[in-house]
Protein backbone atom coordinates (compact mmCIF):
# COMPACT_ATOMS: atom_id res chain seq x y z
CA UNK A 1 0.00 0.00 0.00
CA UNK A 2 2.93 2.35 0.67
CA UNK A 3 3.59 2.89 -3.03
CA UNK A 4 -0.05 3.83 -3.69
CA UNK A 5 -0.21 6.77 -1.30
CA UNK A 6 -0.87 9.97 -3.21
CA UNK A 7 -1.60 8.34 -6.56
CA UNK A 8 -4.67 6.34 -5.51
CA UNK A 9 -7.87 7.23 -3.74
CA UNK A 10 -8.75 4.95 -0.82
CA UNK A 11 -12.08 3.41 0.16
CA UNK A 12 -12.56 1.47 3.40
CA UNK A 13 -15.97 -0.16 3.83
CA UNK A 14 -17.01 -2.01 6.98
CA UNK A 15 -20.09 -4.15 6.54
CA UNK A 16 -20.99 -3.85 10.19
CA UNK A 17 -21.87 -7.19 11.87
CA UNK A 18 -21.65 -9.30 8.69
CA UNK A 19 -21.08 -12.97 9.53
CA UNK A 20 -18.50 -14.89 7.53
CA UNK A 21 -20.62 -18.02 7.13
CA UNK A 22 -23.62 -16.11 5.81
CA UNK A 23 -21.43 -14.03 3.48
CA UNK A 24 -19.99 -17.24 1.99
CA UNK A 25 -23.40 -18.90 1.70
CA UNK A 26 -24.79 -15.89 -0.15
CA UNK A 27 -21.80 -15.85 -2.48
CA UNK A 28 -22.01 -19.57 -3.26
CA UNK A 29 -25.77 -19.34 -3.73
CA UNK A 30 -25.50 -16.55 -6.30
CA UNK A 31 -27.26 -14.06 -4.05
CA UNK A 32 -24.44 -11.47 -4.13
CA UNK A 33 -23.47 -11.36 -7.82
CA UNK A 34 -21.67 -8.03 -7.68
CA UNK A 35 -19.43 -9.12 -4.84
CA UNK A 36 -18.68 -12.33 -6.72
CA UNK A 37 -17.58 -10.17 -9.65
CA UNK A 38 -15.21 -7.88 -7.74
CA UNK A 39 -13.80 -10.03 -4.93
CA UNK A 40 -10.36 -11.47 -5.75
CA UNK A 41 -10.98 -14.96 -7.11
CA UNK A 42 -14.69 -14.42 -6.54
CA UNK A 43 -14.24 -15.34 -2.88
CA UNK A 44 -14.20 -13.81 0.57
CA UNK A 45 -11.05 -14.31 2.63
CA UNK A 46 -11.64 -15.82 6.07
CA UNK A 47 -10.05 -13.70 8.78
CA UNK A 48 -10.24 -13.01 12.52
CA UNK A 49 -11.31 -9.61 13.79
CA UNK A 50 -9.29 -7.86 16.54
CA UNK A 51 -12.44 -7.17 18.59
CA UNK A 52 -15.97 -8.42 19.13
CA UNK A 53 -17.88 -5.16 18.70
CA UNK A 54 -17.84 -2.05 16.54
CA UNK A 55 -16.14 0.55 18.74
CA UNK A 56 -13.14 -1.59 19.70
CA UNK A 57 -12.74 -3.13 16.25
CA UNK A 58 -12.61 0.24 14.48
CA UNK A 59 -10.04 1.65 16.88
CA UNK A 60 -7.84 -1.32 16.01
CA UNK A 61 -8.56 -0.98 12.27
CA UNK A 62 -7.60 2.69 12.16
CA UNK A 63 -4.33 1.93 13.98
CA UNK A 64 -3.48 -0.59 11.27
CA UNK A 65 -4.77 -3.81 12.78
CA UNK A 66 -7.19 -5.04 10.13
CA UNK A 67 -8.72 -8.52 10.50
CA UNK A 68 -5.88 -11.06 10.65
CA UNK A 69 -5.49 -13.96 8.20
CA UNK A 70 -6.33 -17.26 9.86
CA UNK A 71 -3.14 -18.89 8.57
CA UNK A 72 0.00 -18.78 10.77
CA UNK A 73 1.88 -15.48 10.58
CA UNK A 74 3.45 -13.08 10.89
CA UNK A 75 1.45 -11.23 8.22
CA UNK A 76 2.65 -7.90 6.83
CA UNK A 77 0.06 -5.20 7.41
CA UNK A 78 -1.19 -2.79 4.73
CA UNK A 79 -0.76 0.25 6.97
CA UNK A 80 0.41 0.85 10.51
CA UNK A 81 0.89 3.56 13.09
CA UNK A 82 4.59 3.74 13.86
CA UNK A 83 5.61 2.28 17.21
CA UNK A 84 8.69 0.55 18.53
CA UNK A 85 8.79 -3.22 18.32
CA UNK A 86 6.23 -3.70 15.58
CA UNK A 87 6.87 -7.07 13.92
CA UNK A 88 4.22 -6.86 11.20
CA UNK A 89 5.33 -3.72 9.34
CA UNK A 90 7.19 -4.54 6.14
CA UNK A 91 8.48 -2.92 2.95
CA UNK A 92 4.97 -2.56 1.53
CA UNK A 93 3.39 -1.17 4.70
CA UNK A 94 2.31 2.48 4.75
CA UNK A 95 3.71 3.54 8.13
CA UNK A 96 2.47 6.86 9.47
CA UNK A 97 3.62 9.03 12.36
CA UNK A 98 0.16 9.50 13.79
CA UNK A 99 -2.11 7.50 16.11
CA UNK A 100 -4.63 6.65 13.40
CA UNK A 101 -4.98 6.21 9.64
CA UNK A 102 -7.19 9.26 8.90
CA UNK A 103 -4.68 11.56 10.59
CA UNK A 104 -1.78 9.88 8.82
CA UNK A 105 -3.46 10.20 5.44
CA UNK A 106 -4.37 13.85 6.09
CA UNK A 107 -0.66 14.53 6.65
CA UNK A 108 -0.02 12.87 3.27
CA UNK A 109 -2.42 15.30 1.56
CA UNK A 110 -5.67 13.33 1.61
CA UNK A 111 -9.12 14.70 2.31
CA UNK A 112 -10.65 12.27 4.82
CA UNK A 113 -14.38 11.55 4.95
CA UNK A 114 -16.38 9.41 7.37
CA UNK A 115 -19.90 8.26 6.55
CA UNK A 116 -21.05 6.57 9.73
CA UNK A 117 -23.80 4.03 10.14
CA UNK A 118 -24.30 2.33 13.50
CA UNK A 119 -24.72 4.15 16.80
CA UNK A 120 -21.00 4.51 17.55
CA UNK A 121 -20.91 7.07 14.71
CA UNK A 122 -23.95 9.02 15.89
CA UNK A 123 -22.65 12.38 17.22
CA UNK A 124 -25.69 12.92 19.45
CA UNK A 125 -23.63 11.47 22.34
CA UNK A 126 -19.95 12.20 23.11
CA UNK A 127 -19.01 8.54 22.57
CA UNK A 128 -20.38 8.75 19.04
CA UNK A 129 -18.04 11.62 18.21
CA UNK A 130 -14.78 9.80 18.95
CA UNK A 131 -14.37 7.79 15.74
CA UNK A 132 -15.85 10.45 13.42
CA UNK A 133 -13.58 12.99 15.13
CA UNK A 134 -10.56 11.37 13.49
CA UNK A 135 -11.71 12.63 10.08
CA UNK A 136 -11.62 16.06 8.45
CA UNK A 137 -15.25 15.61 7.44
CA UNK A 138 -17.80 13.30 9.10
CA UNK A 139 -21.48 12.74 8.46
CA UNK A 140 -24.23 10.83 10.23
CA UNK A 141 -27.97 11.12 10.00
CA UNK A 142 -30.88 8.85 10.87
CA UNK A 143 -31.15 7.84 7.20
CA UNK A 144 -27.68 6.20 7.55
CA UNK A 145 -28.62 4.21 10.65
CA UNK A 146 -29.70 0.71 11.57
CA UNK A 147 -33.44 1.35 11.24
CA UNK A 148 -33.25 2.91 7.75
CA UNK A 149 -33.98 0.35 4.98
CA UNK A 150 -31.96 2.33 2.39
CA UNK A 151 -29.10 3.33 4.68
CA UNK A 152 -26.34 2.63 2.17
CA UNK A 153 -28.22 4.43 -0.59
CA UNK A 154 -28.43 7.54 1.60
CA UNK A 155 -24.70 7.35 2.35
CA UNK A 156 -23.87 7.09 -1.35
CA UNK A 157 -26.07 10.11 -2.07
CA UNK A 158 -24.07 12.11 0.48
CA UNK A 159 -20.76 10.90 -0.90
CA UNK A 160 -21.77 11.99 -4.40
CA UNK A 161 -22.33 15.52 -3.08
CA UNK A 162 -18.94 15.51 -1.33
CA UNK A 163 -17.08 14.29 -4.40
CA UNK A 164 -18.78 16.86 -6.60
CA UNK A 165 -17.31 19.65 -4.47
CA UNK A 166 -13.82 18.19 -4.06
CA UNK A 167 -10.95 19.21 -6.39
CA UNK A 168 -9.93 16.19 -8.48
CA UNK A 169 -6.25 16.77 -7.74
CA UNK A 170 -6.86 16.20 -4.00
CA UNK A 171 -6.65 12.50 -3.11
CA UNK A 172 -9.61 11.18 -1.13
CA UNK A 173 -9.94 8.66 1.69
CA UNK A 174 -13.54 7.57 2.18
CA UNK A 175 -14.66 5.43 5.09
CA UNK A 176 -18.19 3.97 5.02
CA UNK A 177 -19.69 2.02 7.92
CA UNK A 178 -22.70 0.16 6.52
CA UNK A 179 -25.43 -0.44 9.10
CA UNK A 180 -27.75 -2.73 7.10
CA UNK A 181 -26.50 -6.04 8.52
CA UNK A 182 -26.78 -4.88 12.14
CA UNK A 183 -29.94 -5.63 14.05
CA UNK A 184 -32.72 -4.83 13.37
CA UNK A 185 -32.55 -6.29 9.85
CA UNK A 186 -35.93 -8.05 9.59
CA UNK A 187 -37.21 -5.26 7.35
CA UNK A 188 -35.14 -6.69 4.47
CA UNK A 189 -37.27 -9.86 4.35
CA UNK A 190 -40.99 -9.19 3.85
CA UNK A 191 -43.09 -10.97 6.46
CA UNK A 192 -40.22 -11.71 8.83
CA UNK A 193 -41.21 -11.34 12.48
CA UNK A 194 -37.70 -11.44 13.93
CA UNK A 195 -34.07 -10.99 12.97
CA UNK A 196 -32.20 -14.15 12.03
CA UNK A 197 -29.80 -15.67 9.52
CA UNK A 198 -32.37 -15.31 6.72
CA UNK A 199 -32.91 -11.58 7.33
CA UNK A 200 -29.15 -11.11 7.73
CA UNK A 201 -28.67 -12.66 4.28
CA UNK A 202 -31.43 -10.50 2.81
CA UNK A 203 -29.67 -7.40 4.18
CA UNK A 204 -26.47 -8.46 2.44
CA UNK A 205 -28.39 -8.85 -0.84
CA UNK A 206 -29.56 -5.26 -0.43
CA UNK A 207 -25.98 -4.07 0.09
CA UNK A 208 -24.70 -6.05 -2.90
CA UNK A 209 -27.25 -4.29 -5.10
CA UNK A 210 -25.70 -0.89 -4.29
CA UNK A 211 -21.97 -1.62 -4.36
CA UNK A 212 -21.68 -1.06 -8.11
CA UNK A 213 -22.96 2.47 -7.60
CA UNK A 214 -20.55 3.08 -4.72
CA UNK A 215 -17.52 1.72 -6.58
CA UNK A 216 -18.41 3.62 -9.74
CA UNK A 217 -18.58 6.81 -7.69
CA UNK A 218 -15.20 6.40 -5.99
CA UNK A 219 -13.48 5.67 -9.32
CA UNK A 220 -15.07 8.64 -11.08
CA UNK A 221 -12.31 11.10 -10.09
CA UNK A 222 -9.76 10.00 -12.69
CA UNK A 223 -7.59 7.95 -10.35
CA UNK A 224 -7.56 4.29 -9.29
CA UNK A 225 -8.94 3.37 -5.89
CA UNK A 226 -7.57 0.95 -3.29
CA UNK A 227 -10.56 -0.76 -1.68
CA UNK A 228 -10.70 -2.55 1.66
CA UNK A 229 -14.05 -4.20 2.47
CA UNK A 230 -14.68 -6.37 5.48
CA UNK A 231 -16.84 -7.00 8.51
CA UNK A 232 -15.86 -5.68 11.92
CA UNK A 233 -17.39 -8.64 13.78
CA UNK A 234 -20.13 -11.23 13.39
CA UNK A 235 -23.22 -11.74 15.50
CA UNK A 236 -25.29 -14.55 17.00
CA UNK A 237 -28.89 -15.56 16.47
CA UNK A 238 -29.33 -18.05 19.30
CA UNK A 239 -26.21 -20.17 18.76
CA UNK A 240 -25.13 -21.70 22.09
CA UNK A 241 -27.82 -19.58 23.74
CA UNK A 242 -26.33 -16.25 22.66
CA UNK A 243 -27.96 -13.38 20.82
CA UNK A 244 -25.90 -10.44 19.58
CA UNK A 245 -22.15 -10.04 19.87
CA UNK A 246 -19.44 -8.78 22.28
CA UNK A 247 -18.79 -12.40 23.23
CA UNK A 248 -15.93 -14.75 22.33
CA UNK A 249 -17.66 -17.01 19.81
CA UNK A 250 -16.50 -18.34 16.45
CA UNK A 251 -19.39 -16.66 14.62
CA UNK A 252 -18.37 -13.31 16.14
CA UNK A 253 -14.60 -13.52 15.70
CA UNK A 254 -14.58 -14.89 12.14
CA UNK A 255 -15.23 -12.25 9.47
CA UNK A 256 -15.12 -11.88 5.68
CA UNK A 257 -12.36 -9.68 4.25
CA UNK A 258 -11.11 -8.51 0.83
CA UNK A 259 -8.87 -5.82 -0.60
CA UNK A 260 -8.32 -4.94 -4.26
CA UNK A 261 -7.68 -2.02 -6.61
CA UNK A 262 -10.32 -0.58 -8.91
CA UNK A 263 -9.22 1.17 -12.09
CA UNK A 264 -10.27 4.75 -12.69
CA UNK A 265 -13.41 5.16 -14.77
Amino acid sequence: MRELIGSHDLLFVTLDTLRYDIAVECLQGGRTPYLQKVLPGGMWERRHTPASFTYAAHHAFFAGFLPTPVTPGPHERMFAARFGGSETSGPGTFVFDAPDLPTGLAAAGYHTVCLGGVGFFNPAAPLGRVLPGLFAEAHWERAFGVTAPDCLGAQIDRLAMIIEGLPVERPLFTFVNVAALHQPNKHYLPGAADDGPATHAAALEYVDGLLDRLFTLVTSRGRPCQVIICSDHGTLYGEDGHTGHRVAHEAVWTVPYADFILDAR
